[in-house]
């Protein structure tokens, strides 16, 4: 399931700036923080990946129910 958002630019005198909104669904899933510190890479034209450097990996293991 993808999350459809609109890229917004805001243009001032001397620059402008881009911006796209992270959808609040995604984020708790992800278990964001407020104010972490994300990386964009860009893999290609098509492809944008936001790394979480500092994020912490949590193992997951499955579950068998008994």
């Amino acid at each position: 399931m993808g999350y459809p958002t609109k890229v917004q630019r805001i243009e001032r005198k001397a620059s402008e700036q881009w911006y796209v909104n992270f959808p609040a669904a995604l984020a708790q899933a992800l278990e964001f923080n407020k104010g972490e510190i994300v990386e964009w890479v860009i893999q290609d034209k098509h492809t944008l990946t936001l790394k979480r450097p500092e994020a912490k990996r949590v193992a997951r293991r499955d579950k068998k129910k008994r």
